[in-house]
């Protein structure tokens, strides 16, 4: 088959482009005539899976497959997916007393799936099917069947699975948001199981897993002087420095944005102290906090800077918005 270039029609293209998502819309909203009660009852089912949801399809299907068992594994089921064939030789010993199959078949006659369908049933595991034919060996079979058939595909020539599969998937994302709902999985959960993504990082992340501990922790007692406390500052590189009594109990702190208001003022730095340049009784954080809240915080009073105490009020660390940005939780 040869392509003439010269030929491509961009006007032809983008209405078959129209033409597809008309077609997969209407596939997807006439999900809502033809799920019912059956729906409910595949739900009930995999929330008494002792063991894991075990998704299997051939072809179109399997891919839709691989991304359902993706998708429920990170929304509070545990799933796998296995390929039928292989199923045939040797992977069917993954399916285990306790585990629900949610077979995906849009004619229902896949050879590969329906050839292990006998060997499911004596195994008393739970069937689930999402098939276009309710008439199919796979519908036979299933002890719950979630009717996935549309008028036509968006293939031209209504061949390829196109907005079959789209409903098929459409499906297996209804089956997650139900289960996740019923389990009371929430955002937290979610982030446990996405540690690298953003909403991981933000639902997940510590102030104490970003704060400066230590050594680098600028501060300095309320008599300090101020080339002192400006020493300081610049060793540290917090943009600020922390005062602190003789027990680290946090006073007050000096920032950047204090030294330029005072230079303004005209203010004769050598002879004051940090006590009488310092804002007293700064914002602070728990390092037990989410690291979120110090973004909260920061954005709420416009400051860069926030110290963290401990539960007597005793400095334990610091941070900026640059450890924040480096931590990618902004």
């Amino acid at each position: 088959m040869s392509f003439d270039p010269a030929k491509f029609d961009p006007a032809q293209a983008l209405a078959l482009a129209h033409r597809t998502f008309d077609i997969e819309a209407a596939a997807v909203l006439g999900l809502k005539t033809r799920v019912g009660p059956e729906f409910a009852q595949a739900v009930q089912v995999m929330l008494a899976c002792k063991g894991r949801v075990v998704v299997m399809g051939m072809g179109k299907s399997g891919h839709i497959g691989r991304k359902i068992s993706a998708t429920l594994a990170s929304t509070g089921t545990p799933a796998m997916f296995v390929h039928p064939a292989e199923a045939s030789h040797g992977d069917l010993g993954m399916v285990q007393a306790g585990d629900v199959v949610l077979a995906i078949s849009n004619s229902g006659e896949s050879e590969e799936l329906t050839a292990i369908l006998p060997a499911l049933r004596r195994q008393g595991v739970p069937l689930v099917a999402i098939t276009g034919n309710a008439a199919s060996t796979l519908a036979e079979y299933g002890d719950v069947v979630l009717d996935s058939s549309v008028a036509q595909e968006a293939c031209p020539l209504n061949l390829a699975p196109t907005a079959s599969t789209t409903a098929q998937l459409a499906l297996g994302d209804a089956l997650a948001v139900a289960l996740l709902d019923a389990r009371g999985f929430r955002e937290e959960d979610f982030a446990r199981s996405h540690p690298g993504g953003a909403l991981g990082r933000k639902l997940l992340t510590h102030v104490s897993d970003v704060m400066r501990t230590g050594d680098a922790v600028p501060a300095v007692g309320p008599h300090t002087g101020f080339t002192e406390l400006m020493r300081e500052m610049s060793r540290k590189g917090l943009g600020a420095s922390a005062v602190v009594d003789e027990h680290r109990r946090v006073l007050g702190i000096f920032t950047d944005g204090d030294l330029r208001r005072l230079v303004e003022k005209g203010v004769d730095l050598r002879a004051v102290q940090a006590s009488e340049v310092m804002h007293p009784d700064p914002r602070t954080l728990y390092a037990g906090a989410l690291a979120v809240e110090a973004v909260a915080l920061m954005e709420q009073y416009r400051i860069t800077s926030v110290l963290v105490v401990d539960d007597a009020g005793a400095l334990c660390g610091a941070l900026n918005s640059n450890d924040l940005l480096r931590a990618k939780v902004i």
